[in-house]
């Protein structure tokens, strides 16, 4: 492992009283990395981020979205609706609830409710390079390349290495979209 990978995974081990969700102030070391990794590493500090994110102190929330995210897997699309609703209802501040309604809703082809689920993710954690890819995937879709552009431009300035938001992207400009 690489000595800043190393001292990247100390702070994580090191950090007292952090707390786990979009709030946690771990957070801030890992995107500053984040900008300076390598594929690999960022791959690895990725792997990070998604867990602080969908982590919460809240027994309830764990088992909404645990429920909903293994529904959404299973195409059970009824139950995974059911879990996400109820989780962004009790739990409003936790945006990974809101990313993972976002996530269904596309996956639906509800546009515009996925865009609402989108902006509140953002409104939460505007670091959040996931929403931001799922925004470039609905205006992709409802055909706002100019959109599409500016939230995969977002998402990589934040994660230069997501591998979908560059394809996306090179698509866009190659098929000549105004920038």
């Amino acid at each position: 492992m690489r000595p800043a990978a190393l001292l990247l995974a100390a702070c994580l081990l090191l950090a007292v009283g952090a707390r786990a969700d979009q709030t946690d102030p771990r957070l801030d070391l890992l995107f500053a990395r984040l900008k300076e990794a390598d594929a690999v590493e960022a791959r690895i500090i990725e792997s990070h981020i998604w867990t602080m994110w969908s982590a919460t102190d809240d027994p309830e929330a764990r088992e909404l979205l645990e429920r909903g995210s293994v529904a959404m897997a299973n195409r059970d699309h009824k139950t995974a609706l059911a879990a996400f609703d109820a989780l962004t209802a009790r739990f409003p501040n936790f945006a990974e609830g809101w990313n993972k309604r976002a996530t269904l809703f596309w996956i639906l082809g509800d546009d515009e409710a996925a865009l609402a689920d989108i902006r509140r993710t953002l409104a939460l954690e505007p670091r959040h390079f996931g929403a931001l890819s799922g925004l470039g995937l609905v205006a992709m879709r409802l055909g706002r390349n100019e959109a599409a552009i500016a939230a995969f431009e977002a998402a990589l300035a934040i994660h230069p290495h997501l591998p979908a938001a560059r394809h996306h992207l090179a698509r866009l400009r190659r098929e000549g979209a105004p920038l």
